[in-house]
Order: C-alpha cells, then structure tokens, then sequence
C-alpha cells in the first residue's frame, strides 16, 4: 500500500487486522492486569477490560472456551488473561480472544478453589458413599510425587523401619509448576496401568497457596475420581486442603501420615496376626485333612462295593440263595404232589370194587361169562359162580334162589 494511495476504512481495518493476526509475536499473548466491566450477555459470553494504570485492553470470552473455566471474570481481580490479539473489525479495535483466565493472588485463588469446590461436590466427587476401604495388608504401594523430594525419601524410612515386607512403586511426577497437572494425572495412569498396587499415595510437602495449586486443579480431581486403585492424598501440612484431599478415598494430614495409614499398626501387631493366622491355618488344615480322610474312606468302601469281585460274591450270594429257593420250592412242590397222590389213592380206594371185600363183603361173577353179578335176577339155579373175597376166590354152584320182598 503506497503512502499517497488513497483506501477505504473498511480495508484499512482489514488490512490491520491482518498485520495483527499473522504477527507471530500476538497468536499466544498472556497479558496480565486488572479485571474490570466485566458482564456476560444470554448467549454466555464474556466482555471484560484488562487495565493496567491508564492502559485498557479489551477482552472477549466465547461461550464455548466459559464452560471450560472454573474461574470466570470479576470486577477488581487481578489475572492472567492467555489468548491471541485480533479487530473486531465493526468498531475498529483491537481485543485479546480470550482462551483461559488464571487469576492471580490468594484471594483470587481461594475464590476459584471455593466455586471448584462447590462446583465437584454438587456433581457427587466428595460423596463420602463411594470412597473405598483401604487394603489391610498391601503387598505393593505406589507413591505418585517427586523422586527428587524429602517426601519420597520419608515413605521409604518409614515404610522400611513399619512394614519391610511390602513392594514400593514410585511414579515420578512433578509436584509444582506449569505442566505438574500432566505429569501428576500421566504417573496415576501409569500405575493402574501397571497393575500391581493395591493402594496409591500422592504426596507433597508443604508449600504456599500457589505451591500447593496444581492439586486443585479439576482435571487431576476428576483422573483421581475415575481411579480404579483406591487413592490417599498427602499434600502439605495438617493445615493444608487441596480438592485432592476431598476426592481422594482418604486424606492424610502428612506424607508421612499416610505411610503409616496404608500400613498395619507395628511389626509386633503384624507378627502377632500371623501368628493367628498361622494356627487358624493349621486347624483348618486339620479339619479338612480329616474331613479329606473320612471322604477318602468312603470312596474306598464305595470302591469294594463297586469291584468286580465283591460283586461276584454278592451273585454267589444270590446264586445261593436262588438255590435254597428253588430247593425249598421242589420239597414244597413234591409234598403237595405227594399229598395229591395220597389224597388221589384214598378217593381210588373208595371207588374200587376191592375196598369193600376187606370189610367182609364179596363180589359174585358168573363163572361162565366172567360178568358181574349185581340183581338176584341175574343168578339161575345150577349156575356156576366165582366168589372174590378179600383175600381169595371160591367156586359155588346156586343151589337155591330167594328174592327180597
């Protein structure tokens, strides 16, 4: 654009909009100053000055990037606005497009950890109701905090000289600083990812306000709330609350504290429980031992009952007593034959010609014809007859003939 060229406000706007947008120096500003007319319209954005004595600057604060904040504008704060500068080309001027806002002081800073606070609690983070009981007995702890510190080294002696028999995992984090939140979150995940602690502490020492701040940080809250291994927060001193504190499964007032909550009361107490559960270990064996005999005997007897030779004895044995059976059944059958045949030869004695003789009777036939003489009618005088007796026979001739009246 040549100096005597006459241009239009409309692409001169333009054309210093575009200076400011491609200037590499203004695509990430972080300006810091005073909040001042902040206010926000239905459409949820933000409007607000940063001032800094005389000096203004106008700010913009979408809605979209305003969901994401825990901190939002107020009048006479005091922060840290990061975002890239452009025109707002209708007014022709300049303002920051804000990205994030961090404000600065303790005030500032116990407001915001205040409305996180209020904030993670509606939504159920704190609910005493989900947090998890602490192993009684871990065989492997993992420690999320700096190796460079004292708080490492004081969870090793403590540990050493307590509980000598557990495996400790450090996940190195940084634990101050810009990019501590992604390093704390990055060393949580590497342990559940690891698999073998059954507890995890995320310790620091003590510190101010902005030391400790990365632990209120919501990201760290919510990677703490989905952890699937319980979690012990240990940051700063007694007197020391980070959101940390309040979504972890349990809260200890040290770093050191918490290498003694994770951990059974003293060695002499442990050995005593071992001791315990030695002999309930030994009677239970007992019991199951004899319990295991008893069985073992069972399935011996079953096993005589089932082998092929006690099972011939048992047919030898129903053989046998099919025998006697069977001989019980002929004596049986031959007596009522026998009886039969008695009965058959009284009833045959009866009806021979023959039974009567033995009682003095005589049977008469004609000696001629052999045939029976039964009527006086049959008999003639002069006719040869044959006497049967019981004993004998004689030979008579009719000398006289009588009828019965």
């Amino acid at each position: 654009m040549l100096p005597s060229e006459v241009i239009g406000v409309a692409a001169l706007t333009r054309f210093i909009k575009d200076l400011l947008e491609e200037h590499p120096n203004l695509r990430l500003l972080r300006v810091r100053g005073e909040i001042t007319n902040a206010r926000t319209y239905a459409s949820g954005h933000w409007y607000f000055n940063l001032r800094e004595g005389e000096a203004i600057l106008r700010c913009v604060l979408f809605r979209s990037q305003a969901q994401l904040l825990t901190y939002l504008p107020r009048d006479g704060d005091e922060a840290i606005a990061s975002g890239s500068l452009g025109v707002y080309e209708r007014d022709g001027v300049y303002q920051l497009y804000v990205e994030h806002l961090q404000p600065l002081g303790d005030g500032a800073l116990r407001q915001q950890f205040e409305r996180l606070k209020e904030k993670l609690e509606r939504e159920g983070l704190f609910d005493q109701r989900r947090k998890r009981p602490l192993p009684l007995r871990p065989r492997c702890i993992a420690v999320v905090t700096s190796p460079h510190g004292a708080v490492w080294h004081d969870i090793q002696t403590i540990l050493s000289s307590r509980y000598p028999y557990v495996h400790l995992l450090l996940a190195p984090a940084r634990v101050q600083g810009d990019d501590a939140v992604e390093t704390l979150i990055a060393a949580l995940e590497s342990v559940q990812l690891d698999g073998r602690a059954e507890v995890v502490i995320i310790a620091r020492g003590g510190g101010s306000l902005e030391d400790l701040w990365c632990f209120n940080d919501e990201r760290l809250a919510r990677a703490i709330y989905a952890s699937r291994i319980p979690v012990v927060s240990a940051i700063g001193h007694e007197t020391d609350w980070t959101i940390c504190d309040y979504v972890a499964d349990l809260r200890a007032p040290t770093p050191s504290a918490a290498a003694e909550l994770v951990t059974p009361h003293d060695r002499r107490t442990l050995v005593g429980q071992l001791v315990d559960l030695e002999e309930r270990l030994e009677a239970l064996a007992t019991r199951r031992l004899a319990r295991t005999r008893d069985h073992v005997g069972q399935l011996q007897h079953r096993l005589h009952r089932a082998a092929p030779l006690h099972r011939m004895d048992n047919l030898r044995q129903r053989l046998d007593q099919s025998a006697q059976r069977i001989d019980r059944a002929i004596l049986l059958r031959l007596a009522r034959q026998r009886q039969h045949v008695q009965a058959l030869g009284r009833e045959l004695e009866l009806l021979s010609p023959y039974g009567p003789l033995a009682r003095g009777y005589l049977l008469a036939e004609d000696s001629a014809s052999g045939e029976l003489v039964r009527s006086i009618r049959q008999v003639s005088l002069g006719q040869a007859l044959r006497l049967h007796f019981s004993d004998g026979q004689a030979e008579t001739i009719v000398r006289s003939i009588e009828l019965s009246e």
